[in-house]
């Protein structure tokens, strides 16, 4: 099972992908965390471990990665992670951290000015994906870039399920309209949490949000919040998570077996 966490940037899609992690390791998941944004640096602090080496500087960096995939073109030849089939063995475990069962890889990150575009990222994030083949207990979440920009990328076209990520802004429920209209241009499933919801906001949710979409929600959660300032290790978990991971098994569709890698995609 693939997992596209997504919504906009501070609506809690870090706390979220990795309360649902988890959540799905509690259930009997072998899980594997996906760090699929560019500009986020603290999913693993989230966590409690170190920044792993991120994919992308396993395979040289992006000027590399840049110059492996154009030589790959000319020599009609695969790249590693991009062209070729494989499992969660197959990473380097240098690529990974791993927190009470659950294992987080890092895809790249953005670190110096005048580096570039996050382009090469996104290749990397959607090609994984992709050639990703998983066991029937394995689950991948993914924390997505803010904004929808991973949906135009393709990113979401290898996952199973999205989950939206919605706070009480009217930035976040205008986004959330154009996730679901997004989503069912891909043929993919849709359903949101309604997170740092208290009585006074509610009915706000009820109003932007169809009913039939709500896969649950989070109430606001001090320590939760402190967890984000602070960058510092949750604790605890709310426990509203339980019967969102069993929603997600509930509503997941199990895929029809791959017949072949797809190729390289740009």
């Amino acid at each position: 099972m693939k997992i596209a966490i997504c919504g906009k940037g501070g609506a809690g899609k870090s706390t979220i992908s990795a309360l649902i992690s988890r959540g799905l390791r509690d259930a009997g998941f072998r899980v594997l965390l996906m760090d699929a944004d560019e500009s986020n640096f603290g999913l693993h602090r989230l966590l409690g471990v170190e920044q792993p080496v991120n994919l992308m500087e396993s395979m040289g960096g992006k000027p590399e990665l840049k110059k492996k995939m154009n030589q790959a073109f000319r020599e009609n030849q695969p790249v590693q992670y991009l062209s070729q089939a494989l499992t969660t063995s197959d990473i380097p475990e240098e690529c990974f951290a791993e927190s009470d069962g659950v294992k987080l890889v890092s895809m790249g990150k953005i670190h110096d000015f005048g580096e570039g575009c996050a382009c090469p990222i996104g290749v990397l994030s959607r090609n994984f994906l992709n050639n990703l083949v998983l066991s029937d207990d394995e689950v991948v979440v993914i924390d997505t870039e803010a904004g929808v920009e991973h949906f135009g990328r393709g990113l979401d076209t290898n996952c199973d399920l999205i989950i939206g990520v919605v706070d009480p802004t009217f930035e976040s429920f205008k986004l959330a309209g154009k996730m679901l209209e997004m989503s069912d241009k891909a043929f993919k499933k849709i359903y949101f949490i309604q997170n740092k919801v208290s009585d006074k906001v509610r009915e706000a949710f009820s109003a932007a949000l169809p009913s039939d979409k709500i896969a649950g929600e989070i109430p606001q959660d001090e320590d939760l919040f402190l967890n984000s300032l602070n960058g510092t290790k949750m604790s605890s978990a709310p426990p509203q998570v339980k019967d969102i991971c069993a929603f997600i098994k509930e509503h997941w569709v199990k895929p029809a077996p791959k017949s072949a890698v797809s190729p390289l995609k740009f």
